[in-house]
């Protein structure tokens, strides 16, 4: 019977572990619908607004410090971007194995590389491989807000005027899908306005005249621009990684709840093997001791 009991014990624990999974999937994809219809939505004003800085930086020949990329990087600070929490999959260690190998293929170009860790575990990952950051901050899942990612891009953008370093890295989860997050890199500074469909040398397809007044000048309007543009940047890639994690700790909770099922079914079987086995054994007893009576 102790068989039995022990047996029975399991199911009912892991019955117990395949609610708290089911709940926890339902949570984040509530949390991931938010999220994701907030990504869709600011994609398209992050992509316009660079769209206009580099429309009028080309018409109007203006140039920004936080657009002029230096003659050589050699100062680099790199932004690493991961959750507080676990339970989501492969989502932070696809981060720590990309960044690690980042670091083995390009840290030797550099003479200095400093790190920022968002989220609990690239600080502790990093941590105890020896790796000291210039700054970590936490409960980026609870606290994302573009107030939030202003007050980061501020403090990237001084360290970056102020000559520290010559480029701002961001590694991060880009959101594809619920079932599929991509570790990518991105130079966040200086800003590269040669992702637009055209140079500083082709200025009749861009968006404004070369005749037209500004005012203010398109200096301050650039300048302006610029800070609103990286702020917003900052904050894209946070609610990407926000939506990322979501996604993948729905997914990974899924299929914790599904193989808690299957251990479930597999327990019960057992169970009732083990079961009919000792009531046929006490049947045969009990036959057994009724014959030796007569």
């Amino acid at each position: 019977m102790a068989a039995l009991k022990e047996i029975r014990a399991r199911i009912e624990t892991t019955k117990n572990t395949q609610q708290i999974t089911k709940a926890m999937k339902l949570v984040s994809a509530a949390k991931l619908r938010k999220a994701q219809h907030q990504i869709v939505n600011m994609r398209p004003y992050a992509q316009t607004l660079l769209k206009i800085i580099a429309d009028i930086a080309v018409t109007q020949r203006v140039s920004h410090p936080l657009m002029t990329p230096h003659a050589e990087v050699k100062r680099v600070l790199v932004v690493v971007l991961t959750s507080d929490r676990g339970l989501c999959g492969g989502f932070n260690s696809q981060i720590h194995k990309f960044t690690d190998q980042w670091i083995k293929q390009n840290s030797s170009q550099y003479s200095k590389v400093d790190f920022m860790f968002i989220g609990r575990r690239a600080a502790d990952y990093f941590a105890r491989k020896g790796v000291r950051s210039v700054e970590t901050m936490l409960k980026l899942d609870k606290d994302v807000s573009y107030g939030l990612a202003s007050k980061v891009a501020e403090r990237m953008m001084k360290n970056y005027l102020s000559g520290a370093y010559d480029e701002v890295k961001l590694i991060y989860n880009e959101f594809k899908s619920a079932i599929s997050q991509r570790p990518v890199i991105e130079t966040l500074l200086p800003v590269d306005l040669s992702k637009q469909s055209f140079s500083a040398q082709d200025t009749k397809v861009a968006g404004f005249s070369l005749d037209m007044i500004f005012e203010p000048k398109p200096e301050q309007i650039i300048d302006q621009m610029l800070v609103k543009h990286f702020s917003v940047q900052v904050y894209r890639c946070m609610c990407e990684s926000v939506a990322a994690e979501h996604g993948a700790r729905m997914t990974a909770m899924e299929n914790a709840t599904n193989n808690a099922k299957e251990v479930v079914s597999k327990l019960t079987l057992s169970y009732n093997k083990l079961r009919q086995e000792k009531i046929t054994t006490e049947l045969t007893e009990i036959v057994s001791g009724a014959e030796a009576l007569k």
